[in-house]
Formats: C-alpha cells, sequence, structure tokens
C-alpha cells in the first residue's frame, strides 16, 4: 500500500510537470509567432519603401537623361530664316517655363534629329492629383514655344502617391551659376531674363502610401528622394542676362 501510494504521488507530479511544461511552451510560441508576425509585417513595410524609393530614382534618372538635352540642337548648330527664331521645329529653347512643381524645356531627347517639348508636372493630365507626369511631343514651327506646351501634351504616370503639392513642398529648386536661388514661376515670354540664369535644378520627391501603415509609428509610410543636375543652359529666352551659351 505504501508502495502505490508513493507510486501515485509521483505519477501527479509528473502531470503538474507536463502541464507547467506545456505552459511554457505555449508562452515561448507565442512569443515566436510575434515576433514573426512583426517581422513579417517590418520586411512588407522595408519592400514598400524600397519600391517607393525605386520608383522615385527611376523617374529622376529619367529627368537627368532628359535635361542633359536640353537646348540641344542650337543656334550655333541649326541656321534658321524663321522668325521668330525660337518658333523653328528644328531648333531647341531650352528651358520654356519653371515652377515649384512643374518645368516645361525643349531637346533632342532622344538623339533623333527632332526637337520634343518636355514637361513635367504634378496632374499634368487633370485627373491624378497625386501623380507626377511627364509629357514629351515632338515640336512644331510658327508656335510660340510656351503656347505649344499646352496643345498637345501626351501624359505618363512617372510617379504615384506624391505629397510635393504645394509651393511649401517643392520638387523643383532653381539656382544660379552663383548658387543664389532663382524665384520661380517664371516663362520664356514673361520673364526671360529669369529662365536664362538657371544653372542647377535640385529635385526632391515625397512618396506617401496611405494604404500600408508602418507597423512600429502607425503612420502612413514616407520615402524621400533627392538629387541636383546642373545643366548648360542653351536658353534662346534672351541674350541679355549671363550666363548664356547659345548667343
Amino acid at each position: 500500500m505504501k508502495h502505490n501510494a508513493i507510486r501515485r504521488k509521483q505519477l501527479g507530479s509528473t502531470l503538474i510537470e507536463l502541464m507547467v511544461a506545456l505552459g511554457i511552451l505555449a508562452l515561448v510560441m507565442a512569443g515566436v509567432f510575434s515576433q514573426l508576425t512583426n517581422a513579417m509585417q517590418r520586411l512588407s513595410t522595408e519592400q514598400t519603401k524600397v519600391d517607393n524609393f525605386d520608383e522615385a530614382r527611376d523617374f529622376v534618372d529619367q529627368f537627368f537623361r532628359d535635361i542633359n538635352q536640353i537646348g540641344y540642337p542650337d543656334g550655333h548648330i541649326v541656321t534658321t530664316t524663321v522668325s521668330p527664331a525660337i518658333q523653328d521645329q528644328r531648333l531647341a529653347v531650352g528651358l520654356v517655363k519653371i515652377s515649384a512643381t512643374s518645368i516645361a524645356f525643349e531637346g533632342d531627347i532622344n538623339g533623333s534629329g527632332v526637337v520634343q517639348e518636355v514637361q513635367y508636372q504634378i496632374n499634368g493630365s487633370g485627373s491624378c492629383t497625386l501623380c507626377f507626369q511627364r509629357s514629351a511631343v515632338p515640336k512644331v514651327s510658327s508656335v510660340d514655344p510656351l503656347a505649344q506646351m499646352s496643345l498637345n501634351p501626351v501624359w505618363g504616370t512617372e510617379v504615384n502617391d506624391l505629397t510635393n503639392n504645394t509651393t511649401t513642398s517643392p520638387i523643383f529648386t532653381y539656382y544660379d551659376a552663383n548658387g543664389a536661388v532663382v524665384s520661380p514661376p517664371a516663362d520664356i515670354d514673361s520673364s526671360p531674363a529669369t529662365i536664362a540664369r538657371v544653372k542647377t535644378i535640385h529635385i526632391s520627391l515625397t512618396i506617401q502610401n496611405n494604404q500600408v501603415m508602418d507597423p512600429k509609428t502607425g503612420q502612413p509610410i514616407q520615402t524621400s528622394f533627392e538629387g541636383e543636375v546642373s545643366l548648360n543652359n542653351c536658353s534662346m529666352a534672351t541674350t541679355l542676362v549671363p550666363p548664356m551659351s547659345c548667343f
């Protein structure tokens, strides 16, 4: 009888120990799964940031490729009898219009010999308020470059979910050859001297996807990208204000 009692006591202790072990294991597993869930959420957030960053970088690369051909070919390469010369479709006038959230210029951006009217603008199509869009169409003769920009643009979306939609959060900042800020807006018709001063363009994009939240902050994730390019401003806007490269 004594032996049986001791045996029953041992069996009871073993069951309790098993239950305690299972409880500890459950807590550990819960912690592991919680960390795993957080890690997966974090991975998804970081992937979204990477995707947004790549989207912004691709856009800026496209902008830099376009802007490097600004003002080519110019009056040194092509002889024109068109008056005024800026309306000759064979000549690129360079910068046409600038603002904090848009830019328009002319250049042979494809190397095909055809001058393109190029525009970058928020909501250029009028149907995508948070999209930064690009248009590039062949230039036509006998039309003022500024007026031509609004004739037949062909908009394509380059960046989505952009937050740079006010002058307090500009996409473009402009500088002259001395590093002084050139204040937009300006265009080739009403303020040619201002257009001709632009030497460097700083671009800043901020993308915010409101559908994806950061698990740490609980706020929509935000990605920023910046770049700067110095241009050979071969502007035919004016011959009175240096630095000039066309005339």
